[in-house]
């Protein structure tokens, strides 16, 4: 069943969602798109959920696609770019949904298991983790976003190393050059990114959604044309949002804040 595919738990304004096909190294293959995509936007809707996180079960995160699916795949070209397209729109929630997105990298990170990591906001992975493109060893090319966001997260240099050698790193040199977050040693992986995902979801789910608003502005626009852009959503926060005062009070009387997200 597809409610299989990845498992899911809650904790607290916190989403778990677990690649749960340990034994196939959890392919991004398109029944798991497809119920990834149906989780991320009940979450996008869900005003209790300031944060997602996604994993995988056993020793991967994510290898990739499923190869053996893609024999079949290949031969229909409009399943195919259903397919795409629905794995596009998984990453483009988690890189623009009003949740906080975090990749937790547990091991293997490869090719779509990378476009996943790259459209995650935040990221923690084992030190010991391989994490890369991966696409040219198998003769395959990135097509839900890789090829679009690598170079923007690591520099044009890196990222056609990675695209066109197909190499692997370890999770501490991922980090190094700016593709991960944080690395830190297996055994504390689990811990360290509830402990992000606490720093993030204790704040206002809208300011968070502000946020993210602002950064896809930075992305998509010259900074000249961003500037305007970003002043509207200042303007429109600071002077109708109930959490942009409370934020205010809170601080000055010292006491915790109480967010309504509005």
């Amino acid at each position: 069943m597809s409610e299989d595919l990845i498992l899911v738990e809650r904790l607290d304004h916190l989403l778990m969602l677990t690649l749960n096909r340990p034994e196939q190294r959890n392919p991004v293959d398109y029944p798991t798109v497809r119920r990834l995509l149906d989780l991320l936007r009940n979450a996008d809707v869900d005003q209790d959920i300031t944060g997602v996180v996604i994993t995988g079960a056993g020793p991967a995160f994510s290898s990739g696609g499923d190869l053996r699916g893609y024999l079949s795949l290949y031969r229909d070209e409009t399943e195919f770019r259903a397919f795409l397209h629905e794995f596009t729109a998984v990453n483009s929630l988690l890189e623009r949904g009003r949740f906080v997105s975090i990749a937790m990298i547990n091991g293997a990170c490869v090719a779509g298991g990378l476009e996943l990591l790259l459209a995650c906001d935040l990221s923690v992975a084992a030190d010991d983790a391989k994490i890369g493109d991966g696409h040219a060893r198998s003769g395959q090319l990135p097509g839900a976003g890789g090829s679009q966001r690598l170079w923007r997260a690591i520099g044009t240099v890196r990222a056609r190393e990675l695209l066109l050698t197909g190499r692997l790193m370890s999770g501490a040199d991922a980090a190094a050059i700016g593709l991960v977050s944080y690395a830190v040693p297996a055994p504390e992986l689990l811990e360290r990114t509830l402990e992000l995902g606490q720093d993030v979801t204790c704040h206002s789910p809208i300011v968070i959604a502000k946020m993210k608003l602002l950064q896809a502005i930075a992305v998509t626009h010259a900074v000249e044309d961003g500037l305007p852009l970003e002043r509207e959503v200042v303007i429109e926060y600071a002077t109708k949002s109930h959490d942009a005062l409370e934020g205010l009070h809170s601080f000055l009387e010292q006491r915790p804040p109480e967010w309504k997200g509005e």
